[in-house]
Formats: structure tokens, sequence, C-alpha cells
């Protein structure tokens, strides 16, 4: 035997070597996964959307007539006085008139005054109609229907003399001013209020109809934020809930408070075309957040999560680790010796990021994130 071995101890050691490198080659590896622990920490579970922010009091100063508006001086950012002269406007023109239509005018007065003197003739008739019609009713010879058409047509021919009268006087004002000159009168265009100019929203230097907006006044310090949400999110918020404001420009979070919910629901169509029933909340800042919100001003977009739930510190599973098992509960992979092993969990809040462990998990240990169709009970694994 010995004699076997020398001979052949070289082929052995091949034989082994080459036994142990395919055992190796083929020996399972563990399959590499991402990994997170289970830790205790802060966790809020909130219904997060975009705001807009807006002045409380926001004035517009609006065109009081048609006409031509002067150009306005004031630039954003300026501070105005309530009462405080704004710009002027001026009155359109009436249509001048040339001698053919001063003419029909004059004929058309005339014609109207003569009108009047019929309609003036025609209601003192009726008047001593209706005279004698109450004198009689009142001695039984006359029926109420009867009386009741005499009064009709004596308020008929008042309203017809009152009309004529009426057109008299335009024809008048007309002819007293054929080229128009008096509908140039200048009217006053003054501020609402007190407070900072917004926005300019016409600079003048044109026609414009009565009613145009034509400058923003409001205080920028006092400003509130306007979050509209679907209808189904906003029940389920109550007014001081507490708000936190992302995405705002700063480092650090603003704090503010639900500060009531506009009972009045509204359609919006969502950018993929969904009809979506929106309510608005309308949200202020916190006392402590006022200094660094004074840096926004109106219209500015933020993100604002409204505060359900909270809680200092909770067991927090990664929410990449949750997954359903085959009778709808809860499951995990927990990385035990190199092993991942399946493990039922009771779980309360969830948000985004983390659920709240109730049972089943330790603070520590260590969890299989994103499990693919690869991971089984008892696979081999190792955390990348």
């Amino acid at each position: 035997m010995g004699a076997f071995l020398k001979r052949w101890r070289w082929a052995v050691l091949l034989l082994a070597a080459l036994a142990g490198g395919l055992l190796f080659a083929f020996w399972p590896q563990p399959l590499l996964v991402d990994a997170a622990p289970v830790i205790r920490g802060p966790m809020l579970v909130g219904i997060t959307d975009d705001g807009i922010t807006r002045v409380r009091r926001l004035h517009i100063v609006s065109a009081p007539i048609t006409g031509y508006l002067e150009p306005i001086m004031l630039e954003s950012g300026d501070t105005v006085a309530r009462g405080r002269l704004i710009t002027h406007m001026h009155g359109l023109p009436s249509r001048p008139m040339d001698p053919n239509s001063q003419r029909q005018a004059r004929a058309a007065l005339a014609a109207a005054r003569a009108n009047a003197d019929g309609a003036g003739a025609a209601l003192a008739q009726a008047e001593r109609d209706r005279t004698r019609a109450e004198a009689l009713a009142k001695r039984g010879f006359m029926a109420r229907a009867q009386l009741e058409a005499v009064r009709t047509r004596a308020a008929t021919a008042a309203a017809a003399l009152a009309q004529g009268q009426a057109e008299i006087e335009r024809l008048r004002a007309q002819l007293a001013d054929p080229t128009g000159a008096a509908g140039r009168a200048e009217v006053p265009v003054r501020s609402s209020a007190s407070g900072t100019v917004l926005s300019v929203l016409r600079q003048g230097d044109s026609i414009v109809p009565e009613g145009t907006e034509l400058i923003s006044i409001g205080n920028p310090a006092d400003i509130e934020v306007v979050v509209d949400l679907l209808s189904r999110d906003a029940v389920r918020v109550q007014p001081g809930a507490r708000v936190e404001f992302s995405q705002w420009g700063g480092d650090t979070p603003l704090i503010g408070a639900v500060q009531r919910i506009e009972p009045l629901g509204r359609l919006k169509v969502s950018a993929l075309g969904i009809e979506e029933q929106r309510v608005n909340l309308i949200i202020g800042f916190a006392a402590g957040a006022a200094g660094q919100a004074a840096r926004l001003g109106h219209g500015f977009q933020l993100e604002a999560t409204v505060v359900l739930w909270q809680a200092p510190a909770v067991l927090r599973v990664p929410i990449g680790a949750l997954f359903r098992g085959n009778d709808g509960g809860w499951r995990v992979f927990v990385i035990d010796a190199g092993r991942a092993r399946a493990r039922a969990v009771q779980i309360g809040h969830i948000n985004d990021e983390y659920g709240e462990a109730l049972a089943g998990l330790a603070a520590g240990e260590k969890l299989v994130l994103n499990p693919g169709s690869q991971i089984a009970e008892g696979t081999r694994v190792r955390p990348r």
C-alpha cells in the first residue's frame, strides 16, 4: 500500500485538488441582499400635498369707469396709505354729432315734447276717471275688477309721461354737448386700503373697461397657506392639527396649524385627467416660525404635511422590508446566522418610510429589504 501511495501520490494529490476546486465552485453561495436594522425612533403619519401662500387680506383696486387709464407710477413693494391717489382715468368721449345728427336730434326732441304733452293729457284724464271710479265703488255702483282696471290705466299713463320726460332730458343733454367733450371728465383712482403694493396689474396708457384690476395691495408679513386636499383626506383633519412645511427654500421645516377647513368642495381635474373633489385647508404659521415665514410672499409654493399621528420613539420597520403573507398578514425576513427566516409581525401605523412594529420584532434585528422571489425560508444571505 505504501508503495502504491508513493508511486501515485502526485496523481492522488491532483485528484484531491480537482475535487476540492469543483466542490468550492459548486458550493451554494450566500445571496447578496440589502439589509436594514430595526431601530427605535420618532415616527409621523400625515397627509402631504402642495400649498400656496396668500396674504390674509388682499385688496384689489379696480377701474371705477370705462375709459382711458393714465400711467400708474407705483411699483411692487411700494407702501401706500388708504385714500392715496394712484392715477387718473378719463371717461370715453361721446360720439360727436355732425350737423345732420343735430337736426335729427332737434326733431326727435320736438316729437318727444309732443309725446310728453299727450302723455300728460292722458294722465290727467286717467286721474279723473280714477277719482270718479273710486267714488262709485264706495257707493257700491262699480265692481272691484272695473276699479282695478281704471287704476291700472292711470298708472300706465303716469309711466308713459315719466318715460317721455326722460327722453326729453337725454336729447337736451346730447344737444348741449354736440362735441362729446363732457364725457372726458377726469376721475381719480385711489387706494382702497393701507399696505404694500404686491403687484401692478395694468401699467396704464390704455383704455380699460370698468372693473379692470389695476393693483393689488396687502401685508406680505400677514400670510397664510392654502392646501387643497382630496375631500376624503380632508375629513380626517381636525382644526388645530400640527402642520410641517418643507420644500419652501429654507434648511429647516416651518411649523403651522390648521385654522379652518372650508365646507365647500369643488371639482378639479388632475394632470392625468382624473376628476377629483378638492377641499381647501387654511393653515397659519406658528409664532416661532413667523421670522422665517416673513421670507415668503404672496403666491409662494411649499409642501405641507398635516400630522394625523406622531410618536417620539417607536420600533420602526423599514417599509421596504414588509410584505404580505398567504394569510394576508404582514411578514418580514429576519437575517439569523446568515439565513433568511420568515417571521410574522404586527404592524400599527404606516407612513412612506416606516411601519410601527407592535409585536414580532426586537430592536437591532436586521431585515432583508425588498425581498425578491429568490428569497425563501432558510435561504443563505449576506448583506451587501
